[in-house]
Protein backbone atom coordinates (compact mmCIF):
# COMPACT_ATOMS: atom_id res chain seq x y z
CA UNK A 1 0.00 0.00 0.00
CA UNK A 2 0.96 3.03 -0.82
CA UNK A 3 0.38 6.53 1.14
CA UNK A 4 1.50 9.74 -0.64
CA UNK A 5 1.39 12.78 1.32
CA UNK A 6 1.29 16.81 0.23
CA UNK A 7 1.99 19.77 1.77
CA UNK A 8 -0.79 22.23 2.94
CA UNK A 9 -0.58 25.64 3.03
CA UNK A 10 -0.24 25.05 6.81
CA UNK A 11 3.15 24.59 7.68
CA UNK A 12 2.37 22.35 10.83
CA UNK A 13 -0.04 20.21 9.13
CA UNK A 14 0.36 17.51 6.24
CA UNK A 15 -2.50 15.92 4.03
CA UNK A 16 -1.86 11.69 3.70
CA UNK A 17 -3.68 10.51 0.63
CA UNK A 18 -4.39 6.54 1.54
CA UNK A 19 -5.86 5.81 -1.96
CA UNK A 20 -8.65 4.79 -0.66
CA UNK A 21 -12.02 6.00 0.90
CA UNK A 22 -11.40 7.23 4.27
CA UNK A 23 -14.83 8.78 5.03
CA UNK A 24 -18.11 7.78 3.32
CA UNK A 25 -19.45 11.22 4.14
CA UNK A 26 -18.72 13.97 5.63
CA UNK A 27 -15.75 14.78 8.08
CA UNK A 28 -14.49 14.57 10.96
CA UNK A 29 -12.25 16.76 13.28
CA UNK A 30 -10.32 15.27 16.30
CA UNK A 31 -8.19 18.61 17.82
CA UNK A 32 -7.35 17.12 21.79
CA UNK A 33 -6.72 13.26 22.65
CA UNK A 34 -10.11 12.34 24.47
CA UNK A 35 -12.07 13.30 21.29
CA UNK A 36 -9.64 10.92 19.58
CA UNK A 37 -10.94 8.34 21.41
CA UNK A 38 -13.71 7.92 19.51
CA UNK A 39 -11.49 6.32 16.84
CA UNK A 40 -8.48 3.77 17.11
CA UNK A 41 -6.63 5.93 13.71
CA UNK A 42 -6.48 9.08 15.35
CA UNK A 43 -5.76 7.62 19.33
CA UNK A 44 -2.71 5.89 17.56
CA UNK A 45 -1.98 9.33 15.97
CA UNK A 46 -2.57 11.00 19.21
CA UNK A 47 -0.42 8.80 20.96
CA UNK A 48 2.96 9.41 18.84
CA UNK A 49 3.06 12.25 21.29
CA UNK A 50 3.94 15.23 18.64
CA UNK A 51 0.08 15.13 17.59
CA UNK A 52 -2.13 17.90 18.00
CA UNK A 53 -4.70 17.39 15.56
CA UNK A 54 -6.28 14.61 13.14
CA UNK A 55 -8.82 15.21 10.36
CA UNK A 56 -10.29 12.66 8.31
CA UNK A 57 -11.49 14.23 4.81
CA UNK A 58 -13.24 11.92 2.01
CA UNK A 59 -9.92 10.32 1.16
CA UNK A 60 -7.01 12.23 3.13
CA UNK A 61 -6.00 12.37 7.01
CA UNK A 62 -4.64 15.70 7.78
CA UNK A 63 -2.17 15.54 10.97
CA UNK A 64 -1.21 18.21 12.53
CA UNK A 65 2.27 18.71 14.06
CA UNK A 66 2.46 20.18 17.86
CA UNK A 67 4.60 23.43 18.14
CA UNK A 68 8.28 22.32 18.04
CA UNK A 69 7.63 19.23 16.48
CA UNK A 70 9.59 18.46 12.87
CA UNK A 71 7.97 16.75 10.41
CA UNK A 72 11.43 14.87 9.14
CA UNK A 73 10.53 13.38 12.65
CA UNK A 74 7.29 12.80 12.65
CA UNK A 75 6.52 11.78 9.37
CA UNK A 76 7.83 8.42 9.10
CA UNK A 77 5.86 7.50 12.35
CA UNK A 78 2.46 9.07 11.10
CA UNK A 79 2.93 6.82 8.21
CA UNK A 80 3.65 3.93 10.21
CA UNK A 81 0.15 4.09 12.14
CA UNK A 82 -1.33 4.72 8.95
CA UNK A 83 0.06 1.34 7.11
CA UNK A 84 -1.08 -0.51 10.40
CA UNK A 85 -4.23 0.32 10.11
CA UNK A 86 -5.22 0.11 7.33
CA UNK A 87 -3.27 -2.70 6.22
CA UNK A 88 -4.44 -4.63 8.98
CA UNK A 89 -8.15 -3.65 8.09
CA UNK A 90 -9.34 -2.17 11.59
CA UNK A 91 -12.14 0.00 12.08
CA UNK A 92 -12.24 3.61 11.27
CA UNK A 93 -14.59 4.58 14.59
CA UNK A 94 -15.30 2.11 17.84
CA UNK A 95 -18.86 1.22 18.44
CA UNK A 96 -20.72 4.26 19.28
CA UNK A 97 -17.85 6.29 18.49
CA UNK A 98 -19.93 8.43 15.69
CA UNK A 99 -18.89 9.68 12.22
CA UNK A 100 -19.34 12.53 10.33
CA UNK A 101 -19.09 15.76 11.30
CA UNK A 102 -19.78 16.53 15.24
CA UNK A 103 -21.53 20.04 16.28
CA UNK A 104 -21.01 20.67 19.92
CA UNK A 105 -23.32 21.28 22.07
CA UNK A 106 -22.48 24.17 23.42
CA UNK A 107 -22.17 25.70 19.88
CA UNK A 108 -23.10 29.41 19.54
CA UNK A 109 -26.97 29.81 18.31
CA UNK A 110 -26.65 32.70 15.72
CA UNK A 111 -30.19 33.17 16.06
CA UNK A 112 -30.70 32.93 12.49
CA UNK A 113 -34.06 34.83 10.88
CA UNK A 114 -36.96 32.47 9.17
CA UNK A 115 -37.03 34.96 6.58
CA UNK A 116 -33.52 34.68 5.52
CA UNK A 117 -34.01 30.61 4.67
CA UNK A 118 -33.82 31.43 0.99
CA UNK A 119 -30.49 33.41 1.42
CA UNK A 120 -28.99 30.74 4.19
CA UNK A 121 -29.72 28.02 1.53
CA UNK A 122 -27.56 29.61 -1.47
CA UNK A 123 -25.20 30.25 1.28
CA UNK A 124 -24.85 26.91 2.19
CA UNK A 125 -24.96 25.69 -1.61
CA UNK A 126 -22.01 28.05 -2.38
CA UNK A 127 -20.11 26.86 0.22
CA UNK A 128 -20.75 23.05 -0.28
CA UNK A 129 -19.89 23.46 -3.99
CA UNK A 130 -17.62 25.84 -4.48
CA UNK A 131 -15.69 26.76 -1.30
CA UNK A 132 -15.55 23.08 0.49
CA UNK A 133 -14.17 20.99 -2.43
CA UNK A 134 -11.42 23.66 -3.03
CA UNK A 135 -10.77 23.98 0.95
CA UNK A 136 -10.44 19.58 1.11
CA UNK A 137 -7.49 19.90 -1.95
CA UNK A 138 -5.56 21.73 1.15
CA UNK A 139 -6.44 19.42 3.63
CA UNK A 140 -9.20 20.81 5.32
CA UNK A 141 -12.93 21.90 5.24
CA UNK A 142 -15.11 24.82 6.42
CA UNK A 143 -18.31 24.46 7.68
CA UNK A 144 -21.41 26.92 7.90
CA UNK A 145 -22.46 27.59 11.48
CA UNK A 146 -25.02 30.72 10.70
CA UNK A 147 -25.81 33.51 9.27
CA UNK A 148 -27.71 37.45 10.86
CA UNK A 149 -27.70 40.44 9.89
CA UNK A 150 -25.44 39.89 6.91
CA UNK A 151 -22.51 38.03 8.66
CA UNK A 152 -21.62 34.47 7.76
CA UNK A 153 -20.45 32.32 10.59
CA UNK A 154 -18.08 29.34 9.61
CA UNK A 155 -15.94 26.90 11.26
CA UNK A 156 -12.80 25.95 10.36
CA UNK A 157 -11.32 21.93 10.36
CA UNK A 158 -8.15 20.57 9.80
CA UNK A 159 -5.10 22.14 8.19
CA UNK A 160 -7.23 25.31 8.20
CA UNK A 161 -7.70 25.55 11.52
CA UNK A 162 -4.61 27.66 12.93
CA UNK A 163 -3.79 28.06 8.98
CA UNK A 164 -1.70 31.58 9.03
CA UNK A 165 -3.31 31.90 5.77
CA UNK A 166 -6.52 30.97 7.00
CA UNK A 167 -7.92 35.29 7.00
CA UNK A 168 -6.92 35.71 3.52
CA UNK A 169 -8.45 32.82 2.19
CA UNK A 170 -11.72 33.44 4.58
CA UNK A 171 -12.04 37.17 3.98
CA UNK A 172 -10.21 37.93 0.21
CA UNK A 173 -11.66 33.80 -1.07
CA UNK A 174 -15.12 32.84 0.56
CA UNK A 175 -16.37 36.40 1.42
CA UNK A 176 -15.50 37.56 -1.74
CA UNK A 177 -17.41 34.83 -3.29
CA UNK A 178 -20.52 35.14 -1.13
CA UNK A 179 -20.97 38.76 -1.81
CA UNK A 180 -20.76 38.22 -5.43
CA UNK A 181 -23.76 35.45 -5.11
CA UNK A 182 -25.28 36.58 -2.67
CA UNK A 183 -25.55 40.51 -1.95
CA UNK A 184 -27.31 40.07 1.38
CA UNK A 185 -23.65 39.13 2.62
CA UNK A 186 -21.64 41.52 4.34
CA UNK A 187 -19.11 40.00 6.58
CA UNK A 188 -17.63 36.29 6.84
CA UNK A 189 -16.18 35.51 10.52
CA UNK A 190 -14.71 31.94 11.35
CA UNK A 191 -15.80 31.01 15.14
Amino acid sequence: MLIETETTPNPSTLKFLAGRTVMDAGTRDFATPEEAEASPLAEALFALGDVEGVFYGRDFISVTAAPGSDWRDLKPQVLGVLLDHFAGGAPLFRAGGGNGIEVAADDQDFGEDPADADIIDQIKDLIDTRVRPAVARDGGDIVYRGFTKGTVYLAMHGACSGCPSSTATLKQGIEQLLKHYVPEVTDVRAV
